[in-house]
């Protein structure tokens, strides 16, 4: 066992992980994720790419920035959007592992 696993958790952080779980548990949050991954998008680009009204993407975007999942940078007259870091990818690649293990039983 690790130490992690050991240890008895606050409420305030199971209150923060399942928060963070909530939050990537919408489809369109996770595939704006998958997109963010690859390269730093505006939104007209992620609208664009995931076939969604531009204020639908702001909104998830916005959703996604209060739980620290993606930053944004002012260039130009453009707000671009990545990930804040990868932190959250290491939950995400484990369960795509595990999806794809299931699929394959």
């Amino acid at each position: 066992m690790t130490a992690l696993s050991e240890e008895r958790l606050a409420d305030s952080e199971i209150q923060a992980v399942s928060k963070i779980f909530k939050t990537i548990s919408d489809p369109t949050r996770l595939s704006i994720l998958f997109l963010l991954k690859k390269e730093p998008l505006n939104v007209n680009a992620i609208a664009e790419s995931i076939q969604m009204e531009q204020s639908a993407v702001s909104h998830q975007l916005k959703v996604l920035k209060e739980a620290r999942l993606v930053k944004s940078e002012r260039s130009g007259k453009s707000v671009i959007y990545q990930l804040d870091d990868l932190h959250v990818f290491s939950i995400l690649e484990q369960v795509l592992t595990h999806t794809r293990e299931e699929c394959t039983h």
